[in-house]
C-alpha cells in the first residue's frame, strides 16, 4: 500500500514539474513576445525619422508614431541653449493655441525641475531630458485629464532613445543651414537667401499685383574707415549699421548683406512712395550714428531705389537699381535716388 502511495505522490509530482516546467515556458514565450512587439514598434521609429531631416518633422514623426500607442495631446521640444523649440499639437483652432501657451509657460518656469508628472490646468504633464545628448534638451508630453502610466511612460522613454541621435543631427544640420545662410559679421541673410527668395518674390508679386521694391544700399566713406581705423573698427561699424537697419524693417522685409558695405533690401508690398520714406529714414539712422573716418568724413548710406515691373527680369532690375545708387552717390552721397 504504501508503495502505490509512493507512485501515485511521484506522479503528482511530475505532474506539477510538468505544469510548473509548462508555465515557466509560457511566460518566457511571452516575454520574449511582448520584447518582439517592442524591438517591432521601435524599428517602425526608426524608419519614421530616417525620412527627417530637421526638428519639426523629427517632432512629428515622433508623435505620429507614439499616437496610436500612447494618447496624447501635445509633444514639444525645448533647448535654451541652442535657441530651439518645436511644438506638435493634434489639437485645432482656440484648443490648439491654449496648449501652446500652455508649453511655452512650462518652458518658462523651467518645468523640468518636477521630478515626475503633474496635472496643470486641465492637462497632465510629463517630461523627459535627453540625458547626455544634451543637458538643456527637455521633451513635454501633455494630454488632457488622464494621468501618464507607467507603461506608456516607459514606452515613451524608449521611444526617446531612438530620438535621441537622430535629433542631435537634425540639430547639428539645422546649426549649418543657418550658417551657410548667414552673414558671419552681421547675422543679417546673404547672397545665398537673395538669390534664393527673390524670384518666389516676383512670382507673388505678379500673382497678387502687390508691388515689389528694391533698396541697393552702399555705404559713404566706409573705405576710409578701413584705411584709417583698421579692418576691426570697419567690422564693429559694419554690425552698427546692420543692427540699425534691422531695428527698422519689418519681418516681411528681407534685409541682406551682399558683400562688403553692400546692403540690398527687399519690400515686398511696398509702392515706390512708401519705400520711399523708410529709405529716408535709413539714410538719417546712419547719420544719426555720427561716426567719422576723420574731420569731414562722416559715414553715410547711398540708397538707389526702383519697383519691380511685370515683365522685368531680375536681371534687369538689379542694374536700373544699381545705377540709381550711383546716381545717388553723384548727387552728393547720403541720399535716395529713385
Amino acid at each position: 500500500m504504501s508503495q502505490s502511495v509512493s507512485f501515485s505522490q511521484a506522479e503528482n509530482m511530475g505532474r506539477d514539474f510538468r505544469h510548473l516546467d509548462m508555465m515557466n515556458l509560457m511566460a518566457e514565450l511571452d516575454q520574449f513576445k511582448k520584447k518582439t512587439e517592442q524591438l517591432l514598434l521601435l524599428n517602425e521609429l526608426h524608419a519614421r525619422l530616417a525620412g527627417a531631416v530637421d526638428l519639426p518633422s523629427m517632432i512629428e514623426a515622433f508623435s505620429v508614431w507614439l499616437m496610436p500607442l500612447v494618447e496624447h495631446d501635445l509633444v514639444a521640444y525645448h533647448n535654451p541653449d541652442r535657441k530651439r523649440s518645436y511644438m506638435y499639437s493634434s489639437c485645432h483652432g482656440p484648443d490648439r493655441q491654449r496648449i501652446f501657451k500652455l508649453a511655452e509657460k512650462l518652458f518658462q518656469s523651467r518645468a523640468e525641475k518636477a521630478a515626475h508628472g503633474w496635472h496643470e490646468q486641465d492637462f497632465y504633464v510629463r517630461n523627459w531630458h535627453l540625458g547626455s545628448m544634451d543637458s538643456s534638451g527637455l521633451v513635454l508630453v501633455l494630454r488632457q485629464t488622464k494621468v501618464i502610466d507607467a507603461e506608456e511612460a516607459s514606452l515613451i522613454s524608449q521611444g526617446l532613445e531612438v530620438l535621441r541621435e537622430p535629433l542631435q543631427r537634425a540639430l547639428d544640420y539645422e546649426d549649418l543651414f543657418i550658417i551657410a545662410r548667414r552673414d558671419v559679421l552681421t547675422g543679417l541673410a546673404n547672397r545665398r537667401v537673395f538669390e534664393e527668395r527673390i524670384g518666389p518674390l516676383m512670382d507673388n508679386s505678379k500673382r497678387h499685383h502687390h508691388p515689389l521694391t528694391l533698396a541697393c544700399m552702399d555705404l559713404d566713406h566706409f573705405k576710409q574707415i578701413n584705411d584709417k581705423l583698421g579692418h576691426a573698427e570697419g567690422d564693429r561699424v559694419l554690425k552698427k549699421v546692420a543692427d540699425t537697419f534691422k531695428g527698422m524693417v519689418r519681418s516681411s522685409d528681407l534685409l541682406v548683406r551682399m558683400g562688403g558695405d553692400e546692403f540690398f533690401l527687399v519690400l515686398p508690398e511696398t509702392c515706390l512712395e512708401s519705400a520711399k520714406v523708410l529709405a529716408e529714414r535709413l539714410c538719417k539712422a546712419v547719420d544719426d550714428l555720427a561716426i567719422y573716418s576723420a574731420p569731414g568724413q562722416k559715414l553715410g548710406v547711398s540708397i538707389g531705389l526702383s519697383q519691380w515691373q511685370p515683365g522685368m527680369t531680375i536681371e534687369q532690375w538689379l542694374q536700373d537699381t544699381d545705377e540709381l545708387l550711383y546716381q545717388a552717390k553723384d548727387n552728393g552721397r547720403c541720399q535716395v535716388c529713385l
